[in-house]
């Protein structure tokens, strides 16, 4: 029961999610086109890494919402009863412990990433999920410096695709947005805002892609993409209550996955843009299974 409940609040359909960008980025730094004898030992270490980078983080925010959980989600672990706060305090600080150490094992700048993911995640789940701009904002930081974190495999590669960072964060910071009324109901106008920046990040993608002469490649996975995320995001336009709310975020966290892909195919990756495609039925499931916001 306590295994089932530790799983529960690691969220391993989000942790699906993490890898993929990981694997994005991988895709993005070059080094499966440029180099024919890739090392599979840092592409494992550093899914690895964002698996526990992204436990431990998650872990951290059911600590600091030990309180709040208890009179709007009682059924979570801590709440409940089933895990203490100690135990998982614990937990999430051994999960990000390893995450950060399986980073510097792939390289030391890879290293830095993971603590600045560890030290953004932390920051978010003490303060910034209490701020309606900063929070969204923080939260999106998280992302971008996982997508990093992924084209750090090749540091050098860190000079020319920095900037690409920008449209995880943008994307991550709609989706925390809409997630403030996913309890209660939210604002239609917050909505209305996220779709206006869903549909930056397709167009970004879209011109990335035609720029790198890979736009009907990044297409297979973008127009699956943006028909995932707005289909539920409309509904919940249409009327803005929490069950609503809550099935757009969940699609907007999973769908990132076809994201991912999309970043592949446009990066000349598209077998790599295929297995990333293919860990969608898998965090699928697992969100059938534990929840995922």
């Amino acid at each position: 029961m306590k295994l089932v409940a530790y799983l529960r609040m690691m969220r391993p359909a989000n942790i699906v999610t993490s890898v993929a960008d990981i694997l994005a980025g991988i895709a993005i730094s070059g080094i499966l086109v440029n180099d024919g004898t890739t090392l599979w030992i840092p592409v494992l270490s550093l899914c690895l890494a964002t698996a526990c980078l992204y436990g431990g983080g998650i872990v951290f925010n059911d600590v600091f919402d030990a309180k709040l959980d208890k009179i709007e989600r009682p059924e979570r672990a801590i709440p409940s009863g089933i895990v203490s706060i100690t135990n998982a305090s614990i937990l999430g600080a051994v999960l990000l412990l390893i995450g950060v150490t399986l980073a510097f094992f792939t390289n030391t700048i890879s290293g830095y990433f993971a603590l600045a993911i560890s030290a953004f995640a932390l920051l978010y789940n003490k303060i910034g999920k209490h701020h309606p701009f900063f929070g969204p904002l923080n939260m999106g930081t998280c992302r971008g410096l996982n997508l990093l974190l992924g084209i750090s495999i090749v540091p050098a590669a860190l000079p020319q695709y920095y900037w690409l960072a920008i449209i995880p964060v943008i994307y991550i910071f709609s989706i925390t947005m809409t997630s403030r009324g996913e309890v209660h109901g939210g604002k239609r106008t917050n909505l209305q805002i996220a779709a206006v920046l869903y549909a930056l990040v397709i167009l970004a993608i879209t011109y990335i892609a035609f720029a790198n002469g890979q736009l009907l490649w990044a297409l297979l996975f973008l127009i699956p993409f943006a028909v995932m995320i707005f289909n539920p995001l409309i509904k919940a336009i249409k009327n803005p209550v929490g069950k609503n709310i809550g099935g757009a975020v969940k699609a907007g966290v999973i769908s990132l996955i076809l994201m991912d892909a999309a970043w592949a195919a446009t990066f000349n990756a598209l077998l790599l843009a295929i297995v990333i495609a293919a860990l969608l039925p898998l965090s699928m499931y697992l969100a059938k299974l534990f929840a995922v916001t």
